[in-house]
């Protein structure tokens, strides 16, 4: 994997998440409420609830908030908190392959939200098992560049069972198998290795490059998605030559 789209995704989910900080808030406490409901509301002892609030934090969700999430989740407020996961497949412009995965607690409300975030931005629902099969689940930690040389980052990384290693101009992406996510990211950690997120993520087998124009187009149906309060993430197969990805942001420059 090249890896150029998850940059320039992340970039651009940056902007996002600026402009709608208030939705942004309620997707990452709905995923502290799921990770407690599973695991418990121990950190120590519930990796996925411990990375859901790691996230929370790294954007300025209030402790008070992330507080209560877990005890909300966990049963302890008296609160019950009851919300599905759900997998939709779909079709970008340009036939770029998606994986729409939500969390709700109204499953025609998504599918209804879903389908009309398609529709009016060029894209299709797919078949059940159409897109999928291109993708697998796997744990990726993004790493900041700042102080941390590559050398660094494999030795703690690869001995941890981590699958690969990819520098960017911004730090480094390190991907996992999924059962491997919580050790790497330990590992990392142990090693003073500051990281930027550690999430369990659908990646694809095969990217498509795309033009700017796709690019764009791909990006205003991810935002159309992401602006459902039930959709938690989508996950595409598109990726960016250096030259494309210089081009969209030169237009985050112009705004």
């Amino acid at each position: 994997m090249s890896g150029h789209s998850k940059w320039a995704t992340t970039k651009h989910k940056k902007a996002v998440i600026d402009a709608r900080r208030a939705k942004s808030f309620a997707k990452l406490i709905k995923n502290i409420e799921v990770a407690a409901k599973l695991g418990g509301a121990d950190l120590s002892g519930n990796p996925t609830l411990y990375d859901a609030v790691q996230k929370a934090k790294k954007t300025s969700v209030p402790n008070d908030n992330i507080d209560r999430a877990i005890k909300r989740g966990a049963g302890i407020s008296g609160e019950s908190v009851e919300y599905q996961t759900i997998m939709y497949e779909g079709y970008g412009p340009n036939g770029v392959a998606l994986l729409i995965e939500c969390l709700t607690d109204n499953k025609n409300r998504a599918a209804a939200e879903v389908r009309t975030a398609l529709t009016r931005n060029g894209g299709t629902l797919a078949d059940p098992g159409s897109v999928s099969y291109n993708f697998s689940r796997k744990g990726v930690i993004v790493v900041s560049g700042e102080g941390t040389s590559e050398d660094d980052v494999m030795l703690a990384a690869l001995e941890a069972g981590a699958e690969e290693v990819e520098p960017h101009s911004q730090g480094f992406e390190v991907v996992t198998d999924a059962s491997h996510l919580v050790a790497v990211r330990t590992a990392l950690q142990d090693a003073g290795l500051d990281y930027e997120s550690a999430d369990v993520e659908f990646v694809p087998s095969l990217k498509v490059e795309v033009d700017a124009d796709t690019a764009r187009k791909v990006f205003r149906l991810i935002d159309a998605l992401e602006d459902s309060d039930d959709v938690q993430n989508v996950f595409s197969n598109f990726d960016l030559t250096a030259d494309v990805q210089a081009e969209l942001e030169s237009d985050g420059d112009e705004d």
